[in-house]
């Protein structure tokens, strides 16, 4: 508590762009509160970046750690917005200016008949299959578990959909190998790729296992993968390497984890036999003047029990949230400022931040490429794997952020003392009410033992 006026901004979500936007507001003399809807703040460092980046996960969670234990922040775990505290509350006390950072959790919907009735028999979408896979192997992991058969499905064209392949094949790999009395780590065979792990064990050819490869179908051609993104106002011979690009590396992951694609493919309709999904009917498209068109009388069908559904995250309808489209209702991209409120910011996934330096730089001299390559593991076998920059495009849209917040916070009077001291009071309050008492202490408590 103090006894001079001063700024308290709220915000939701602490992992790279909310910690970033905390930090950089904590050391401007504004008081911050971080409400965390989850026991720890990483986000999707931690439920959506696949396990595999071992390294880059815990030291991103080393930086997001400094941003929240400092002074001036205050941490509050286990308070989802929307059901623990309401967002008309929050703007009825009347923090100085509230910063939305809570990310894109909810997938965007599978558009086949039905698909909702599936879900999680047969039908998986790509948020919590790979929180599935990053959790699963704590002994007190008490979540939904999955099995992967062969051949699996999944459905996308970005980089997560290649996440769910690639799980889909070092999960059959790695068991088809264990069955054959060779016992290699996922970290060991996505480092090394199948057919290099194999090669080490005495199997010439990986497909001599018996395993059916997984499938993963993309409606546009495969050089229209998002894998890598030409610049602003691109030339034609820029897009044209751009596309070339693309093709390249998918086919350097599909070289090193042996999934098959099938491009030009549109999914019509889940295939269910006895209440369980078995497979999808797909129908064939053309590109005609930049978007698919299906092809209604070349249709086909692929079958297995698990459909894994990867196209697109969307942020999450909030209670007394508005809504425009799939997203928040903000009133301009550039700054994040939410329409029907006055001092409600978005940061993170749903705003671009462009025009900030970092974002710039982020698509600049190929970095965007680099950054893709070492990500998917496909970069060369001589270099070191590098995802220093994965958690840039976060960090510069919290910086772009905190400068309007900073722009909108100099126009306004600090708060009175007693407001802001009733403002971390409330806090202070929730932290008690779920058990937090300090930072270090907390985060040894609620951190799994065998957490990776």
């Amino acid at each position: 508590m103090g006894d001079t006026n001063r700024h308290v901004v709220a915000i939701f979500g602490g992992a790279c762009a909310g910690s970033t936007a905390a930090d950089m507001l904590a050391a401007r003399g504004v008081e911050v509160v971080v409400f965390e809807q989850n026991a720890r703040p990483y986000g999707k460092i931690e439920d959506g970046l696949p396990r595999w980046h071992r390294d880059q996960r815990r030291m991103e969670y080393r930086r997001i750690d400094g941003r929240l234990d400092r002074p001036g922040v205050h941490f509050v775990p286990r308070t989802r917005l929307g059901t623990d505290v309401t967002f008309d509350d929050v703007i009825t006390w009347g923090f100085s200016a509230v910063l939305l950072a809570n990310g894109a959790w909810r997938d965007r919907p599978l558009d086949v008949p039905d698909a909702d009735r599936w879900i999680d028999r047969g039908l998986v979408y790509q948020n919590p299959f790979i929180y599935w896979f990053n959790h699963a192997c704590e002994a007190g992991y008490a979540g939904r578990r999955y099995d992967v058969p062969p051949g699996a499905i999944c459905i996308g064209g970005g980089l997560a959909s290649i996440d769910v392949v690639k799980v889909f094949q070092l999960e059959t790999y790695g068991r088809a190998l264990a069955a054959r009395g060779i016992e290699v780590s996922m970290h060991d065979l996505e480092h090394a790729g199948i057919p290099a792990t194999c090669a080490a064990h005495g199997i010439a050819d990986p497909h001599a296992l018996g395993v059916e490869d997984a499938w993963l179908l993309y409606r546009r051609r495969v050089e229209d993968m998002p894998l890598a993104t030409p610049p602003e106002g691109a030339t034609p011979d820029q897009v044209l390497k751009i596309e070339a690009v693309r093709k390249k590396m998918l086919a350097k992951a599909q070289e090193k984890f042996l999934f098959r694609v099938r491009p030009m493919s549109l999914p019509t309709a889940l295939l269910v036999e006895d209440g369980h999904v078995v497979g999808a009917r797909f129908v064939e498209t053309e590109m005609r003047d930049g978007k698919a068109v299906p092809l209604p009388e070349r249709t086909f069908e692929l079958r297995s029990p698990l459909v894994v559904s990867a196209i697109g995250s969307l942020p999450e309808p909030l209670p007394g949230i508005v809504m425009k489209g799939t997203f928040y209702d903000y009133a301009d991209w550039d700054t994040g400022a939410y329409a029907p409120v006055p001092g409600v910011f978005g940061v993170g996934n749903v705003v671009t931040g462009r025009g900030n330096i970092k974002a710039s730089e982020l698509h600049a001299k190929d970095v965007a490429r680099y950054l893709i390559e070492h990500y998917l593991g496909i970069q060369d076998p001589d270099t070191p794997r590098d995802l220093s920059g994965v958690a840039a495009g976060a960090e510069a849209r919290a910086e772009a952020a905190v400068a309007q917040v900073t722009t909108f916070l100099d126009g306004k009077r600090p708060l009175a003392a007693a407001t802001a001291d009733a403002l971390l009071a409330r806090a202070h309050e929730r932290q008690t009410a779920v058990g937090y008492d300090d930072y270090r202490t907390w985060m040894a408590r609620v951190t799994p033992p065998d957490a990776e």
